[in-house]
């Protein structure tokens, strides 16, 4: 018997090393990312998550890392918009990526590295349904006009060279990409939609260019870009300044034109086009004075018919009564699930929830020009050859 005021006796080695045991057990399960879930019940919940959620889950742990980042789930998660493609008037110079929430680092890098390891310059241009059509160059000595046309997915870092076009063009800005993530096993690229007598489209179906006489060789049209079109139902539609949606299909067959709703002098200098839930928009000012936006759905395609789905005075969204000298204000996209907008001043950037009108600091101070929204594709696309 130990002694009064004798301190007490030391642990006996087993106890030791149970505790030892226990303590590893303890660590182990604190590196298993499954936690009491077995992996294919927890696979399953990833997969049903938005990509902005598993790309912050991967910050858990090693573990937790390498669950998030398997094909199989990313493949199966529900994409949404995850930001934009843009470019800046002032500071950095060529494409720049914002995410949707204005905060944290790039959750795409806009210098798409996976390409430079083979090209040595590359200038990303339309970018539709995930994927980005991009001009690269072999070499950064190369000629202006030697440079292949690449389709990449970000998303993935695979991508496709196009071959040659048998068909010289000039304009890079006549280029436009159109890829439905509904449908991904294929994708086309038009070339010279406005400015030849051609119409000159590539089909990943086929690889291979086919040269087409253009519909439209009798009537002018001035496009806004590729960052104002919409491809959707297997047609390219783009806005054009003398305020009406321009479509041709993919095998170059079908052309036709849509006037949007109210065309009238004062619309057409802000008239855009989105595609949301489905269905094409388009949104214009009404009037320059007190910038009334207009935005509206084209319910019954075949007819033609739009239907208003939202009217409100931008400046009242920014806080204003009225117009400052120099400013200027434009709604630039739409959510793709949701009655949601962007807007801005070239100060500010918001978000309109038309349902609950509600606006949405989105943190973004520097001005956004030519924005193109990105949505990550995780299916197995004609792009994934490299």
């Amino acid at each position: 018997m130990a002694q009064s005021g004798s301190p007490p006796p030391f642990p006996t080695t087993e106890v030791s090393s149970e505790m030892r045991k226990k303590q590893k057990q303890e660590d182990e399960q604190e590196q298993q990312p499954l936690g009491s879930l077995p992996e294919g019940p927890l696979v399953e919940i990833l997969s049903r998550v938005p990509y902005s959620s598993l790309c912050r889950f991967k910050c858990v742990s090693k573990p937790w890392l390498a669950l998030c980042s398997d094909p199989q789930v990313r493949k199966r998660c529900p994409q949404t918009l995850t930001g934009f493609f843009h470019h800046c008037l002032h500071g950095r110079l060529g494409v720049n990526f914002r995410n949707l929430s204005g905060r944290g680092p790039p959750m795409v890098d806009p210098s798409l590295p996976f390409l430079r390891k083979s090209y040595g310059r590359v200038d990303p241009g339309h970018c539709c349904g995930g994927l980005i059509l991009c001009r690269c160059w072999k070499s950064v000595h190369s000629g202006e006009d030697e440079y292949n046309l690449v389709v990449c997915n970000p998303a993935t870092e695979k991508w496709t060279e196009l071959p040659p076009c048998p068909v010289e063009w000039t304009n890079e800005d006549d280029q436009y990409l159109g890829f439905d993530p509904a449908s991904p096993s294929r994708f086309v690229v038009f070339l010279h939609l406005f400015d030849s007598t051609q119409v000159t489209i590539y089909s990943s179906d086929t690889g291979r260019w086919t040269v087409l006489q253009s519909s439209w060789i009798n009537q002018l049209f001035t496009v806004s870009g590729y960052w104002e079109c919409v491809f959707m139902k297997g047609t390219m539609h783009l806005s054009t300044i003398k305020g009406s949606i321009v479509t041709v299909d993919t095998e170059g067959k079908v052309w036709k034109e849509i006037d949007i709703p109210g065309n009238g002098p004062t619309r057409i200098q802000c008239f855009s086009i989105g595609l949301s839930q489905g269905h094409l928009y388009a949104w214009c000012i009404d009037d320059p004075n007190v910038f009334r936006l207009s935005v509206w759905v084209l319910e019954d395609y075949d007819r033609a018919k739009w239907t208003l789905k939202h009217s409100v005075n931008i400046l009242e969204l920014f806080g204003r009564h009225c117009r400052k000298d120099g400013e200027s204000y434009e709604m630039f996209a739409i959510h793709p699930d949701r009655n949601l907008i962007f807007l801005t001043n070239r100060k500010k950037t918001i978000s309109y929830d038309m349902d609950n009108r509600e606006v949405h600091d989105m943190d973004i101070a520097k001005p956004l020009w030519l924005v193109q929204p990105y949505i990550p594709c995780f299916a197995d696309c004609p792009s994934d050859g490299h």
